[in-house]
Parts: structure tokens; C-alpha cells; sequence
């Protein structure tokens, strides 16, 4: 039988350590969350692989855990601090919004598949509120946030999301085309955004936020 306590120590020494995440808070967290149990049944086994896992889909919508290396650093990148408002978008099973809370944030995670939902609240309760509803929307009646998480690729700027931030809050996501994605890092500046891509990831385009299809003549 699998050692899942082993495996996360694995996890944690193999994969994020070696990928620059180096935040012992975040280090900590990751070491002490089973990721096992925010994935399906089936995929418990393979849950401290270093790739992503499928949670579920509705239609061409695919939701997706990030590989560990890539959800370290990305929230890693957020600074999350105890007591600040973190928003989880696509949240999944779960896993980046416990993750959080274990930093100390209150979380709002948010999910559009209706049996992501009902997996996320069983998971979550207590630990952070779900809602259900479109990612693009967000929660604004929740915010504003001080840190933003978007579990997929973001093929447009997502400015909803972006207009949910405090002042100096952060948004993390991967963002651009699929072979030219990169996990990036928005900050806000009154009303104003900067952005600078921290590394190259690749994650499925989360269907709120795609590009939308032009004609060529």
C-alpha cells in the first residue's frame, strides 16, 4: 500500500524544492494537506506525481490540479499573509483553497461544474466558502481580494477578476496562448495593473476565459 505521508515528503523535497519554491509557510502547507484527497478515487494513487490530474469536465471545460511544482510557485507568488481575503477560481476539489487557508487566508472559492461543487464543498467545509457560478464573474460580494488563483490557462486578460483585487493585490494564473503560456504574476496599482511572467506552464484554457475565434478572408 501506498505511503501517501512519504510520497508528500517526496513531494515536497523533489518537486518543489527543486523548482524554487522556497517559502517554508508554503513548503509546510503542501507537506501537511493529502492531496490524495482532493483528487478522484482513481486518481489517488498517481495524486504526488509531478503532472497535472483531471478532476472533470463539462463539455469542452476541462478542469485540472496543476502539477505541484506549478501550484507551489504560483501561490508561492501570491504572498499570502494570515488574514487576507484569497479568491480560488476553478477551484476543483479544493486542494489550492485548503492550501491557502493553511497560509492563514480566508478563502472564497468559486466553481462554474456542478459536481466540482458538491465535490469542493464536502471537501472544503469549514475551510472555505464555495460558490458556484460562472469564473468569470468572480465574487465581488465577497471581496475585494488580496490574492487571486485561477486553476487553468487564461487566454485574455481577465479583467473581471482583476477589478476584484484590493490595491496591491495579486492575481496569479497561466496566462496566453497554449505553447506560449506563462504562469504570471498581475499587481494592482489603484487602477491600475502590472504584469510579469514568472515561467513557462502549461494548463487547459479554462473556457471562461478563451479566446475568442476570428475569421480569416
Amino acid at each position: 500500500m501506498l505511503d501517501y505521508a512519504q510520497a508528500r515528503r517526496m513531494m515536497v523535497d523533489c518537486q518543489l524544492r527543486t523548482f524554487d519554491v522556497n517559502d517554508n509557510a508554503v513548503l509546510d502547507a503542501f507537506d501537511s494537506v493529502p492531496r490524495e484527497s482532493f483528487v478522484p478515487k482513481n486518481q489517488e494513487p498517481f495524486a504526488y506525481i509531478d503532472q497535472p490530474l483531471r478532476l472533470g469536465s463539462a463539455g469542452a471545460d476541462l478542469r485540472v490540479t496543476p502539477a505541484p511544482m506549478v501550484l507551489g510557485r504560483m501561490i508561492q507568488a501570491l504572498k499570502i499573509q494570515p488574514g487576507v481575503a484569497a479568491l480560488d477560481v476553478g477551484t476543483g476539489y479544493g486542494y489550492a483553497s485548503v492550501l491557502m487557508a493553511q497560509l492563514g487566508a480566508t478563502v472564497t472559492a468559486i466553481e462554474s461544474i456542478p459536481e466540482l461543487v458538491a465535490a469542493a464543498k464536502e471537501r472544503l467545509a469549514g475551510k472555505a466558502k464555495v460558490i458556484e457560478g460562472p469564473l468569470r464573474a468572480g465574487a465581488p460580494s465577497e471581496g475585494p481580494f488580496d490574492a487571486i488563483l485561477v486553476n487553468g490557462r487564461v487566454e485574455t486578460r481577465p479583467q473581471s477578476l482583476l477589478d476584484q483585487l484590493k490595491d496591491d493585490g495579486r492575481l496569479v494564473c497561466v496566462f496566453g496562448p497554449d505553447r506560449g503560456a506563462k504562469v504570471t504574476v498581475f499587481v494592482r496599482a489603484g487602477n491600475a495593473f502590472g504584469s510579469r511572467p514568472l515561467f513557462d506552464a502549461s494548463l487547459p484554457a479554462l473556457a471562461d476565459f478563451a479566446q475568442e475565434a476570428s475569421f480569416a478572408f
